[in-house]
């Protein structure tokens, strides 16, 4: 038996405050929204947020009717729910992303902003989101790029030992990984993705820069060179929106399904979500309106 993909556990961590809350990254948040709101269909059915977190993006979801938060972390999540209350729209799901607790052909848009740099196995992550995706639904991916001008100047100044044009990626520490905009285009095609658009982002993220000029200028200035993407990738960041191509069936009926045997399962009861299969029969807990398909009980 193969060694289970590892994956990066924020659980019980401060991310939001020690990241986000008045860490100087608004500028990175506004123009991360940017190109999250060109490339994403406005409205439909139903969306995925890959690695959605304490749920920073999910104010963008408000033409979505079922949107879900999915996380690794359960405490991120108990956040977003703190945050974004009861609506009904969501639903807060914690699992492991390789084994997605869903049935087949269910999203018809995929969300993943600033997560994938901690996937070990993304050609397997692209699968599983695949397979829970409609036929022609819409993936809106963003990437950390190695291939962007300060890694070029480091490596140029051997300050770094790994090349930019290397199409594999880089871990530069562990579970951080640095992409090729080559070798993502490269994975999605082999996962029956399309790419399409593709957007440069966060051209200034230097502090001196984000401390002398205003963020509405620098989110102006960045809203303006994401175009180039179509052309170049020399951005430390790198959204690209893609469509699923390969043949899938309809949906089957259901919503959630078993991570481990991928049979559909029915309503809670008695705050558990059971397996019917008799050769798996795993049980997942719902509590506190948290899906929670991290560890069977």
């Amino acid at each position: 038996m193969s060694d289970p993909i590892p994956v990066c556990d924020y659980e019980g961590s401060d991310y939001r405050a020690r990241f986000w809350q008045n860490q100087g990254r608004d500028y990175e948040d506004r123009a991360e929204r940017v190109a999250l709101r060109r490339l994403m269909p406005p409205g439909g059915d139903t969306l995925l947020d890959i690695g959605a977190g304490f749920g920073r993006l999910a104010g963008e979801y408000s033409g979505y009717r079922r949107v879900v938060l999915f996380d690794y972390s359960r405490s991120l999540l108990r956040e977003a729910r703190e945050r974004w209350g009861d609506d009904p729209r969501f639903l807060y799901v914690a699992g492991n992303w390789y084994n997605l607790p869903f049935v087949d052909g269910l999203f018809e848009t995929l969300v993943q902003v600033r997560t994938l740099h901690h996937a070990a196995d993304p050609p397997a992550l692209f699968d599983e989101l695949a397979r829970v995706a409609r036929a022609d639904a819409a993936y809106v991916l963003e990437f950390a790029s190695k291939h962007n001008v300060k890694a070029m100047l480091r490596y140029w100044l051997r300050r770094q030992t790994w090349s930019p044009f290397d199409p594999e990626p880089v871990e530069f520490v562990a579970l951080n990984y640095d992409f090729h905009p080559d070798w993502i285009r490269a994975q999605l095609v082999a996962a029956g993705f399309a790419p399409g658009d593709m957007l440069t982002v966060s051209h200034f993220r230097l502090g001196p820069l984000k401390s002398l000029a205003p963020t509405g200028l620098l989110v102006a200035l960045d809203s303006a060179a994401q175009r180039t993407g179509r052309w170049w990738q020399l951005s430390p960041s790198v959204f690209v929106r893609s469509r699923l191509v390969r043949p899938q069936s309809p949906p089957g009926g259901g919503f959630f399904a078993c991570p481990t045997c991928h049979l559909s399962l029915g309503e809670p009861r008695d705050g558990l979500l059971v397996c019917a299969n008799p050769a798996c029969g795993r049980r997942w807990r719902v509590e506190d309106g948290l899906y929670d398909f991290k560890e069977p009980v």
